[in-house]
């Protein structure tokens, strides 16, 4: 059983920064793939990075692309999301997951465990 929590999720304005961090239970954190998603009001749940073991690569979707970044802490078991020139359409919830087996990147399916979600809220 692996838990996620994520935190830093607030309200902002337009163009302003903000970083998520979400915190993982569990002894082989390092071996997960980890990944970000999220779902705004009426939507569906999209894609919007991962990270692999070791940080060597990292994965964007395509409207997050240059704005967002994720990075990983092995040693604090978190992941982070780094988010940049936020736009009111980046309002969502925003989810953790981890992907143990290693095979999902941008595939939601390929995820094991969720958070509860940390809500972003971008103001014009």
């Amino acid at each position: 059983q692996v838990q996620l929590v994520e935190s830093g999720g607030r309200r902002v304005q337009a163009g302003d920064s903000l970083g998520l961090s979400c915190a993982a239970s569990g002894h082989t954190f390092s071996t997960y793939v980890m990944g970000w998603f999220r779902q705004a009001p009426g939507k569906e749940r999209e894609f919007v990075a991962s990270i692999v073991r070791t940080g060597r690569n990292s994965y964007y979707g395509d409207s997050v692309k240059g704005r967002f970044t994720i990075s990983r802490d092995d040693a604090k078991n978190t992941v982070y999301l780094q988010m940049n020139s936020l736009k009111p359409e980046d309002t969502a919830v925003y989810y953790c997951a981890a992907d143990l087996l290693g095979v999902g990147a941008t595939v939601q399916t390929a995820y094991d465990y969720w958070g509860q979600g940390t809500q972003v809220s971008v103001s014009t």
